[in-house]
């Protein structure tokens, strides 16, 4: 034991006073101190606004983004009170802008429905902000402070008169904190839309004020509330509702309230969107759990009572859920939030209310729209039908197994090592690369599998039609892990699963292809980390016995002025571009592509689910409109395009 160890006693235990925690340990109460912690701070704000509006005081949000990337947010509610506070002696609104678990929302009556039941939002804010000001109008008075880093030299003041009621918070995020400081606009307007669709009585104006030659602005007011935000969903991604009218579904008890808005469409995806106060619960929880289950036994009680289901039929959840997408909303007086991320509701009394709002209202509807139940039913029992056809096709594969395990691909060159801790498989595109790679990697643990020929579009595909197939099935039995519902991670043969494909259209296309196989039929490979795309270089660039691999044009160009500025070589620079991965000797493919030590791979993440599921239904469903919005909108964001 060292001597510093030794003399551990209590002048070592430290008290972070007020914000200096905040600033210490960001990460503890925004997440991160990336895009996401940064984009927090003005989600934070907002939801201040919002519960006022929950509260029925406030109609309209102003959100800004103004010069030199500073928010401004302005709402027309009761405004912060600012009378002195009986403890602190000090303003109220300076203990909710300076103390932490200071707020309205802890049972005394200012808030019966709140998002934000932490109290840390407003402090948070203005300990990780550079300066913070604040403006609130009572009806009589304007009252102004101004904080830096949390801190303040002059109590709240009276700057002028008013008749106009409300909270206006504008500030900066500190750059100390922040690995950057600037917001993405399309990344704040989805929440700002999304908060808009779920609170159907507000308005939010959005703008980007940042440059005068490209204002951007956004009035955000749907008074059919998560009934728009289902239609919004279906015309974004360029899917088909399989009616007009989206489904409706309201009921309150207690305190509580909920609603739920659905849909179907020709898709054979399932989106199911669900918020308790305003939060977006990723991972579901209680009021989702309520939804599916009740789903599920009014469309087979439906069957069953006008003699559509057929004696021993029985739709499961993922059945009835085919081509569904569904907001479930629930307000309540206090949620209970689970998990680490505070992503699943947790409340138990939730479940049942559901489950009774769903099962009688539902089945009401469905007995009032016969033509609308037909539709779903029909749906239903087709997914049925499919489900049936592709357990079918499980068992044949199956009784090609060889005592119990599948005989490997003909194709895979596997590895010598087994534990999955340390292997590693690369799904080539072509035979000719895949022939590259087999000689040129380590075999104790690179497993190389080429794939050849015209990929299935799963995005158009049910499940049945992935068993069989020559081109999917390769690689399902390579993993180990089967697919769907059978699908099992700790049977994975090979800890990183890397796609190499050429850096071309056609590369692009076949990684786009197996991301969204992954992604639809496998995704706990993603959500897991297994997935990584290879980054092969674009270019030699050589002179003499100088060689560099460039992966990019801008490199590229480095390289040939770097050269060609050399003294004592009298050869030309040669430049080589590469047009696929077949063009590399093993040992280049290696060295550039496969190395441990020098290679560069991209791991998929999932980050945004949702986000996800959308970008997978617009580029690889069947509507060109919306695809071709989707490329024009983002080409510039795109590097090294290549056509």
């Amino acid at each position: 034991m060292t001597q510093q160890n030794q003399n551990y006693d209590e002048n070592d235990i430290q008290v972070l006073e007020g914000l200096e925690a905040v600033r210490k340990r960001p990460g503890m109460y925004i997440g991160s101190t990336g895009p996401k912690g940064l984009h927090h701070l003005v989600y934070e704000i907002v939801d201040n606004s919002i519960d006022e509006a929950l509260a029925g005081y406030c109609s309209e949000i102003t959100v800004n983004i103004l010069e030199d990337d500073v928010i401004q947010v302005t709402d027309n509610g009761r405004g912060i009170p600012t009378g002195i506070h009986p403890k602190e002696k000090i303003s109220a609104a300076t203990v909710v802008y300076t103390i932490l678990h200071a707020g309205g929302k802890f049972g005394g009556g200012g808030y019966k429905v709140s998002g934000g039941l932490h109290g840390v939002g407003a402090s948070v804010v203005n300990a990780l902000s550079e300066w913070l000001e604040l403006t609130v109008m009572d009806g009589s008075k304007v009252h102004f402070q101004r904080f830096e880093r949390g801190n303040y030299s002059e109590q709240m003041k009276i700057i002028g008169d008013t008749s106009q009621t409300g909270t206006s918070v504008k500030f900066k995020a500190d750059s100390q904190i922040f690995e950057s400081t600037v917001y993405d606009y399309e990344v704040l307007l989805k929440r700002l839309r999304e908060q808009a669709f779920l609170n159907a009585s507000i308005k939010i104006i959005f703008s980007d004020l940042r440059d005068p030659d490209n204002v951007r602005s956004e009035k955000l007011h749907y008074e059919g509330g998560i009934r728009q935000f289902v239609e919004h969903i279906h015309a974004t991604r360029g899917l088909e509702s399989l009616s007009d009218k989206v489904i409706y579904l309201s009921g309150t008890q207690g305190d509580s309230f909920a609603e739920i808005a659905m849909q179907y469409n020709d898709s054979y995806n399932e989106l199911i969107l669900s918020f308790a106060n305003n939060i977006h619960t990723v991972d579901g929880g209680s009021h989702e759990t309520g939804f599916k289950n009740a789903l599920t036994k009014v469309i087979n009680e439906y069957g069953k009572n006008f003699g559509l289901l057929k004696d021993g039929d029985k739709l499961t959840g993922d059945d009835v859920r085919e081509g569904l997408t569904a907001i479930v909303s629930v307000k309540l007086t206090e949620c209970e939030f689970e998990g680490q991320t505070k992503g699943r509701l947790g409340n138990p009394e939730v479940k049942p209310f559901i489950e009774k709002l769903v099962s009688e209202k539902l089945m009401n509807y469905l007995e009032e729209n016969p033509d609308i139940a037909k539709l779903i039913f029909e749906k239903s029992v087709s997914a049925l039908r499919a489900r049936e056809a592709a357990k079918k096709a499980r068992e044949q594969e199956r009784s090609k197994t060889i005592f119990g395990k599948s005989p490997m691909p003909e194709k895979l060159a596997d590895c010598a090592e087994r534990d999955n801790r340390y292997t590693e498989i690369y799904i080539v595109e072509g035979d000719s690369a895949g022939g590259s790679a087999k000689q040129g990697r380590d075999r104790r643990y690179q497993a190389i599998l080429p794939l050849w020929g015209k990929m299935l579009n799963v995005e158009k595909a049910r499940i049945d039609r992935i068993y069989g197939n020559d081109k999917l099935s390769p690689v399902v039995t390579a993993l180990g892990t089967s697919l769907g519902e059978d699908f099992d991670i700790s049977k994975l043969r090979y800890g990183k699963v890397i796609i190499m494909a050429d850096a071309d259209v056609d590369g692009a296309h076949i990684r786009t292809l197996l991301l969204t196989f992954f992604f639809r039929f496998m995704r706990p490979l993603i959500s897991n980390g297994n997935i990584f795309i290879a980054q092969p270089p674009l270019f030699r660039v050589k002179r003499g016995k100088k060689l560099y691999y460039a992966f990019s044009d801008s490199e590229r160009d480095k390289y040939i002025a770097e050269l060609s500025d050399e003294n004592g070589s009298s050869a030309k620079v040669e430049v080589q571009r590469y047009k696929g991965l077949g063009e590399m000797n093993p040992d280049q493919l290696w060295e550039t592509t496969m190395d441990p030590e020098r290679r560069t791979i991209i791991k998929v993440n999932m980050e945004d689910a949702v986000k996800a599921d959308e970008v997978f239904t617009i580029l690889m469903g069947d509507k060109v409109e919306p695809r071709r919005d989707f490329i024009e909108k983002n080409a510039k964001y795109v590097e090294n395009l290549d056509i």
